[in-house]
């Protein structure tokens, strides 16, 4: 029962079937901490300290113990401590997806194992889950320093990433099938992971969270009022450069985003939902008018941006008179069919390599044209196409041609004209555009056709 090398060592923890439920926090912490999820479908451990492990072996599998909760040390790189337990089910496929779940405040990776169906999921699925565990007093993840708000810059994120490269070496595991998901503050480093690793994660779910980088804070301070009273407001634009600005240069695929929130919640206002729809919308490079809205169930509000199908680039759900504790038994599959993990096997996932976009500027003083070349890189014919980007701050389209394009500034959509709507395997088309600029006439950096990331060159 250890990990890979000799100093690392897998720990097992029991599994118990007793379903429990996670009570609120009590009102002095709810005004300073994150709460924990308000039901759970699986039971936590009964067993504890030394009685709930047993002695790694001097020679001892490279894997862990299928089907319990394992804690692995040694998995890599962990600037902040964090501890790293792990799920495998029994019948984990070859290949195998990985899930990412994190704790909220107060909580830990066996509470979040106990209060959620993840692992229960994996069972059916074949999927892996990693428990990232917070050590500090508060048992909050860091998603406020600036060490944490930066590809690669310390803190839980760099300890979380190695924890997805040990899976990723210890099974083998589809680097292309790399997931987040988290409550409260584990729902807050959700958005911060996506951020600072966009390469690696494919898709995130955060139930009541806040936007990446909203938490900021410089005096070391893990808690901001202003973004927990949900009076920190920017633009689309600004949003989207604060996660840009983790990991500057990057030019590929971005991962989606479903984000859950309460009307009523008063640890993390409500506002921060539509913080984070504006963020993220922009991120992706889609419309922040929806591309569908339905109410899946009584009092729920769920508005896809993007597109309209299971799988949209940008998925929100709104709970109305509910309060900061949302996360109740069932939304944990929904998650999976957001994710596309609902099905045994690789899941259905948008391929990342079907589009290919090339895009070239040609600036004078005040204005630019610009020239676009989609091609299909999938192996199906496209019919009809919806083109989705975001303009730089400053720039304005004033025409175009090939396409039609609005709005003009901002999060634009460029859509087929009647003669190009028809793109074969392995074909291309070419646009443009005029525009004006106020001193930014650098090109667009990431694009979206049909809801599905592009390849930029």
């Amino acid at each position: 029962m250890s990990a890979t090398g000799s100093s690392n060592t897998v720990r097992r923890r029991s599994r118990s079937g007793l379903a429990v439920l996670f009570g609120a926090l009590v009102p002095l912490l709810a005004t300073l901490l994150l709460g924990a999820p308000g039901a759970s479908a699986r039971a936590e451990p009964t067993t504890s300290g030394a009685a709930a492990r047993t002695a790694a072996p001097a020679a001892a599998p490279a894997v862990a113990p299928a089907a319990a909760l394992t804690e692995v040390t040694g998995f890599g790189t962990n600037p902040s401590n964090l501890q790293m337990y792990l799920y495998v089910p029994d019948s984990v496929t070859a290949n195998p997806a990985v899930v990412v779940a994190v704790h909220y405040c107060t909580g830990s990776g066996p509470a979040m194992y106990s209060g959620t169906e993840y692992a229960s999921l994996a069972d059916r699925y074949g999927f892996i889950v990693v428990y990232p565990s917070v050590t500090r007093a508060s048992k909050c993840f860091d998603v406020s320093s600036p060490q944490a708000l930066r590809r690669g810059g310390g803190s839980d994120p760099v300890g979380i990433k190695s924890m997805v490269d040990w899976v990723t070496r210890t099974y083998s595991a589809d680097t292309s099938r790399i997931f987040a998901t988290g409550i409260s503050s584990g729902a807050m480093m959700t958005n911060v992971l996506l951020g600072d690793y966009p390469d690696v994660f494919a898709a995130g779910a955060a139930f009541s969270g806040v936007p990446f980088g909203c938490f900021a804070t410089t005096d070391g301070s893990e808690w901001n009022s202003a973004c927990s009273g949900g009076t920190v407001i920017h633009t689309p634009q600004e949003w989207g450069n604060l996660v840009r600005t983790a990991y500057p240069g990057y030019t590929g695929p971005r991962p989606r985003m479903q984000v859950w929130h309460g009307t009523e919640d008063d640890v993390l206002r409500y506002p921060n939902f539509g913080e984070e729809i504006k963020q993220w919308t922009n991120v992706l490079g889609v419309s922040q008018t929806p591309a569908a809205t339905d109410s899946p169930q009584s009092g729920w509000t769920r508005t896809r941006y993007g597109a309209t199908g299971d799988r949209a680039p940008v998925e929100a759900i709104s709970l109305q008179g509910v309060g900061h504790n949302l996360y109740a038994y069932g939304m944990a599959a929904r998650v999976l069919t957001f994710f596309g993990l609902d099905s045994s096997g690789p899941g259905p996932q948008p391929q990342p390599g079907a589009c290919k976009v090339t895009v070239t500027t040609n600036a004078w003083s005040t204005g630019l044209t610009g020239s676009v070349t989609i091609t299909n890189t999938g192996t199906a014919r496209i019919e009809g196409w919806k083109l989705a980007f975001t303009l730089p701050s400053g720039q304005t389209i004033t025409n175009g041609w090939g396409a039609t394009y609005a709005p003009a500034s901002g999060a634009v959509t460029a859509t087929n004209a009647t003669y190009n709507g028809t793109i074969a395997p392995n074909a291309s088309v070419g646009i443009g555009y005029q525009a004006n600029h106020d001193g930014n006439s650098g090109p667009q950096t990431a694009f979206t056709l049909n809801g599905t990331a592009c390849a930029v060159s």
